[in-house]
């Protein structure tokens, strides 16, 4: 038996607590239009522009470009952490050249000494 999805009674909205952010309270409005959309294509009562909007989310063209939004963001994420690591490599590069000069006496350990104190 296929499973039903029961939309809910405009009481039932009402005695839900209210959303506590934006993002809560979107999801909440979308649910609800959602299931008002839902409501209506099975009634028979929906619009044209509700079941085109319907039929279109449907087609391959809609998921190509779905999955081609979620690969541009894969990229982006990935140039993004290429760029901090490229930042704390080059970062460290310069502690480790430093550090060389230091260990091989061109460089005073303590940078804000201005010369050797030794001969004077």
């Amino acid at each position: 038996m296929p499973k039903t999805t029961r939309v809910k009674s405009e009481e039932e909205f009402k005695r839900t607590r209210p959303a506590t952010s934006s993002e809560a309270r979107e999801t909440y409005l979308t649910n609800l239009a959602l299931d008002l959309a839902e409501q209506q294509l099975r009634d028979g009562t929906a619009k044209s522009q509700v079941i085109t909007h319907f039929l279109k989310l449907a087609t391959e063209r809609e998921k190509t470009e779905r999955e081609l939004l979620m690969l541009q963001k894969e990229l982006v994420k990935a140039k993004t952490d290429a760029l901090e690591a490229a930042a704390r490599n080059e970062e460290m590069f310069k502690q480790a050249i430093e550090a060389m000069g230091i260990y091989s006496g061109e460089v005073d350990e303590d940078p804000n000494a201005e010369g050797d104190d030794y001969y004077d």
